[in-house]
């Protein structure tokens, strides 16, 4: 079964995500339209940026931020689920939520590997190219719709097609090369390779699928781009290499490659020149930073307080949720109760006259991130007339939030050695959680 802990901190990964997706998907257009193709690629860094701030730790001692309730219950619900899911115990639903989710992982690997295994395949005769000046290997393919593509991750490799020199004039074969060239100096194998992996372990996620198709497309456009910053003067020799290159039908998950879903108007559309380079790559510098800052810091705000990892376990409210059961009976009192720190709450029932109870509950933070509950236990058992027991008692327990916490208390008497057992027991099980 998935622990809360880390049902809880995935769901802040997916939640912070998201965010990041859905700024992304606001502001990209905006951004390529101002700042220039460049500047609106590094908005995905806002991605990873947004993921790790959802796991920073809050300092012990932060107070509640103040934000909407309806963001607050978002960003709990996590922990709330994890908790309410504790009494399901004869469910393992949380056990087939994770083999769904790792089988699609499975599969969406297995698809990644076999489509850079077709793709590779189609390399096959391709033969070295000499004379090209460029750090990284260049090959023709054998073929005339393989390429132009720039294959592999931690050393790539450029490909070209076969018709290379034919399909192609002197300056547009440079240019080719140079959009290659600056695919492999942006590292865009190595970025493309960590949106596959992101696609695969969010594939359940639709925005996932959409995020992956408009960051492939920001990446040539910010290549184009690239390219452009050093051919200023040749864009129209530009646009005809674009119409004249055969897009491959082969996926290559981890590269770039000419692809018939990028729309090559748009890219067309992109090549105009822009007004104050210079300006603009300022500006475009000081917007992705205020955009980073911003997203970071609500993220990072969004995150409940006692999310694990804050050392502690130290909060500025817990959730305590009480089942009590009384003479081995199914559980017959329960109550869910939101406590501030060392704030106690309390609870009492009865079975008909023969037994009552009265209790006194009370959670704080332990170490190691645990939270220690308090008890004051009073019960009282008529066995048999005029046969009353009475006991008190003051457990403590600690347990993770999120995880059961059970106190037995009270004894069963044989009646007389003839009658059945008279069982006088009460048993509490407590669930802490962190926030409410």
């Amino acid at each position: 079964m998935i622990s809360p802990e880390l049902a809880e901190q995935a769901w802040r990964l997916l939640l912070a995500t998201t965010m990041a997706w859905l700024a992304v998907m606001l502001l990209r257009r905006v951004c390529r339209r101002w700042l220039g193709a460049e500047r609106s690629f590094q908005l995905w860094l806002l991605a990873p940026l947004a993921m790790l701030a959802s796991q920073l730790p809050h300092a012990a001692g932060t107070a509640v931020s103040p934000l909407s309730p309806l963001v607050w219950t978002i960003a709990s619900t996590g922990t709330a689920i994890a908790q309410s899911t504790q009494a399901l115990s004869g469910i393992r639903w949380q056990s087939i939520v994770l083999v769904w989710w790792l089988a699609g992982i499975v599969l969406g690997t297995c698809w990644a590997i076999t489509a850079q295994w077709r793709f590779q395949r189609r390399l096959l005769g391709a033969a070295l190219v000499s004379g090209v000046d460029a750090r990284w290997p260049v090959w023709r393919a054998a073929h005339a719709d393989v390429g132009p593509a720039l294959v592999g991750a931690w050393k790539p490799r450029i490909v070209l097609p076969l018709d290379f020199e034919q399909r192609y004039d002197a300056t547009e074969r440079a240019l080719i090369l140079a959009h290659e060239i600056a695919h492999a100096e942006r590292r865009d194998g190595c970025w493309s390779l960590c949106a596959q992996i992101l696609l695969i372990a969010c594939w359940f996620h639709p925005l996932a699928w959409w995020a992956h198709g408009a960051f492939r497309l920001d990446q040539e456009l910010a290549c184009d781009a690239a390219v452009l910053r050093n051919h200023r003067y040749q864009r129209r020799q530009y646009a005809q290499a674009m119409l004249k290159t055969q897009a491959t039908l082969f996926s290559l998950p981890v590269g770039c490659r000419w692809s018939p879903r990028h729309p090559i108007t748009e890219r067309i559309a992109m090549l105009k020149p822009m007004k104050s380079a210079i300006a603009n790559r300022l500006a475009g510098v000081g917007a992705i930073a205020t955009a980073a800052m911003l997203m970071v810091g609500m993220v990072y705000a969004a995150t409940p307080t006692g999310a694990k990892g804050s050392g502690n376990g130290s909060s500025s409210s817990y959730m305590l949720k009480i089942d009590v059961a009384l003479g081995g009976r199914p559980a017959s009192n329960h109550l869910s109760q939101c406590l501030k720190p060392g704030e106690s709450v309390s609870l009492n029932g009865s079975d008909g006259d023969k037994s009552t109870w009265a209790g006194q509950f009370t959670v704080v933070p332990a170490e190691k991130g645990e939270l220690e509950i308090r008890t004051k236990v009073d019960t009282r058992f008529e066995y048999s007339p005029g046969n009353i027991r009475s006991m008190s008692g003051q457990p403590i327990v600690r347990t993770m939030p999120g995880q059961l916490a059970t106190i037995v208390f009270g004894e069963v008497v044989d009646g007389n050695h003839l009658e059945k057992l008279h069982d006088g027991t009460i048993k509490i099980e407590l669930t802490p959680g962190v926030g409410c």
